[in-house]
């Protein structure tokens, strides 16, 4: 048998959007076409080039901070959440606003609420400065101190080590949380876990997905943007379970078709935040380098969906009840 007839891609899933995700977006898509353009979005809605490019075309204005909006005009924050002074700051300047955070980042927020009104400790695992960690570090800034990685435990100071909890960015690596999650139990062995597992369900299954392929590829290529903590996770964890390489791309185009020298069996998956039309160029591409053998790799169904924010759905009934 030729290398040639060997050649075959293992497509993950889950991969791509999570139910965020499509929240989010579906929720500047129907904001454009309720109020018209523009419509302001603070950041990035998702860590995406594709997906905001393509909303700029429909009439979506992003900006860095609400004071670039106009007084009065409509904003939509992202899924990554903010912190409650960005609230205050859009009301003080009158600004209709329709928050877009990710449910499964609301309830991050609700237990930094929770852990802080204890009076406790609470330690963050998440990378300083993602808008994620800024959205909940800003619930409760007196008692929360943002942890990057397990070697950062040591430089991690308490008031009372008996009073210590920990949350985590929904974005992660799940065995690197476990390992910085074990660093602090062993330093603070009173440490109280979140009532539940704060890595929301999509990044667990997509990195699930891959570690149970990386070991059968020569290649993994995850599509996403390399400001996507999820997506560039998924790199990472493709080398840990045992892929020979492995390489993040924001579309098909910037594909190295060096990368495939000597390769039989490519993987292929996507960050959270990434539309499916953009798997699919990279598997034609991939086709018509030989590797039109497809086969999934199935580790876990979605079925899980969140309705439109309140603000937006008040307006759609209004105006389908009108």
């Amino acid at each position: 048998m030729t290398a040639t007839n060997r050649r075959r891609v293992l497509l993950a899933k889950p991969r791509g959007y999570c139910a965020g995700v499509d929240r989010a977006v579906v929720t500047v898509e129907k904001a454009l076409e309720q109020y018209g353009a523009p419509i302001y979005v603070r950041k990035q809605i998702v860590h995406n080039t594709h997906v905001v490019s393509t909303l700029e075309k429909r009439g979506a204005v992003f900006v860095e901070e609400t004071d670039e909006v106009p007084e009065g005009a409509i904003v939509v924050f992202s899924a990554h959440g903010v912190a409650p002074k960005v609230h205050e700051e859009a009301e003080r300047r009158q600004l209709k606003t329709i928050d877009a955070t990710c449910p499964l980042v609301t309830k991050v927020h609700k237990e930094a609420k929770r852990f802080a009104s204890e009076d406790r400790d609470i330690i963050l695992i998440g990378h300083t400065g993602h808008e994620e960690v800024e959205g909940t570090s800003g619930e409760a800034p007196e008692h929360i101190q943002v942890v990057d990685g397990p070697d950062e435990v040591d430089k991690v100071e308490v008031r009372n080590p008996d009073n210590v909890s920990w949350l985590s960015q929904t974005t992660l690596s799940v065995d690197e949380t476990n390992t910085t999650v074990e660093a602090l139990r062993s330093k603070f062995p009173n440490l109280l876990d979140p009532p539940s597992d704060d890595i929301c369900y999509a990044t667990s299954n997509r990195q699930d997905a891959v570690k149970e392929m990386a070991a059968e590829c020569d290649l993994v290529i995850v599509v996403g943007s390399d400001n996507s903590s999820n997506s560039v996770r998924l790199v990472e964890v493709a080398l840990e379970a045992g892929a020979t390489d492995a390489h993040l791309i924001d579309n098909a185009s910037l594909m190295d078709e060096t990368w495939l020298e000597s390769v039989e069996t490519v993987g292929v998956t996507s960050g959270a935040s990434v539309p499916d039309i953009l798997v699919q160029d990279l598997l034609e591409r991939l086709a018509n380098s030989g590797y039109a053998d497809v086969q999934d790799v199935e580790t876990a169904t979605e079925r899980l969906t969140f309705s439109m924010p309140k603000e937006l759905r008040r307006d759609l009934r209004a105006e389908a009840a009108g």
